[in-house]
C-alpha cells in the first residue's frame, strides 16, 4: 500500500509542478504579447491564477499527497520566477 501512495505523492507533486509551469508560461506569453504587468487584466490573470494553484497545494497538503513545506516552496519558488519576469519586462521598457 505505501507504494501505491508514494506513487500518488509523486504524481501529485508532478502535476502541481506542471500547473506552476502553466503559469509561469500563461504570463511570460501575457508580458511578452499581450499586455503590461500594470494592466489590470495582467493582475487578475495573475491572481486568479496564483490562487488556484495555491487552492490546489492546500488540497494536496490535506490529502497528505505533499508536505506543506513542499507546497510553500513550490508557490514560493513560482513567485520568485514571476517577479524576475515582471523585472524583466520593467528593464525593457
Amino acid at each position: 500500500m505505501s507504494e501505491v501512495t508514494e506513487t500518488h505523492r509523486e504524481k501529485a507533486y508532478a502535476l502541481l509542478k506542471a500547473d506552476a509551469a502553466r503559469i509561469r508560461k500563461l504570463i511570460e506569453v501575457q508580458i511578452d504579447n499581450l499586455t503590461m504587468p500594470q494592466c489590470p487584466l495582467y493582475e487578475e490573470v495573475l491572481d486568479t491564477q496564483m490562487f488556484g494553484l495555491s487552492r490546489e497545494i492546500d488540497f494536496a497538503v490535506r490529502l497528505n499527497l505533499i508536505d506543506e513545506d513542499e507546497g510553500k516552496a513550490l508557490l514560493e519558488n513560482l513567485e520568485r520566477q514571476l517577479s524576475k519576469l515582471h523585472e524583466a519586462s520593467q528593464n525593457s521598457v
